[in-house]
């Protein structure tokens, strides 16, 4: 399975913009793969923001997969769902039951046993953070690095790199085996969504 190699990781608490905005002007600007995070919305506002999103990525055949709820993934229509750690492997055995073949099952990594692990239990793709030093993620340790970013995309589930990705290392996580990067903050807070988002495809492709 061919992915963008772009993720981007909403994040309506930072974002500069609402969030629905701020999606639009990265979809304008090349983004076609979008993890929605925002997990402390109730329900119904969760749902009615997926379908928005759904609806600015579907004309341009984008993917909208959604973060740790099968069900409202299911519900909705989404091409997926986005497990964190504590899912386990369990959890991704039955998000793809609970989805199907076609559905998108992507797992937070912390560690490149992870990322073999989730690549055995089915996985379609994993991120694996933090890669660089980063703010966002300051529970999971120091940063991987690039050395085991190449370990971890050794295991053929397609890798992408997260925590501290920015226009200076984009590329080079894509030269140590990446699928991609996935990035929150470089898109969600910056001013001008859509001229970063288009700095990083450019980047990438």
């Amino acid at each position: 399975m061919t992915l963008p190699p772009l993720l981007v990781v909403t994040d309506r608490h930072g974002a500069a913009r609402p969030l629905t905005e701020t999606v639009r002007a990265a979809v304008a600007g090349g983004a076609r793969f979008v993890w929605l995070r925002d997990r402390d919305l109730d329900r119904d506002a969760r749902r009615d923001l997926a379908r928005d999103l759904i609806g600015l990525l579907q004309p341009v055949g984008g993917r909208l997969v959604v973060g740790g709820d099968t069900d409202l993934a299911a519900e909705i229509g989404a091409q997926g769902v986005h497990l964190s750690s504590s899912a386990g492997i369990d959890g991704i055995r039955a998000a793809r039951m609970a989805l199907g073949a076609a559905a998108l099952i992507g797992f937070s990594a912390h560690s490149v046993a992870e990322i073999a692990a989730a690549g055995a239990a089915g996985a379609d793709y994993a991120t694996l953070s933090p890669i660089f030093p980063t703010a966002s993620k300051p529970g999971y340790g120091p940063a991987l690095g690039l050395a085991s970013l190449r370990a971890a995309a050794a295991h053929g589930v397609p890798v992408f790199a997260l925590g501290g990705i920015d226009g200076g290392n984009a590329r080079a996580c894509r030269e140590a085996g990446a699928a991609g990067v996935a990035v929150m903050g470089g898109v969600m807070r910056g001013s001008d969504p859509r001229a970063a988002t288009g700095r990083f495809v450019a980047a990438l492709t």
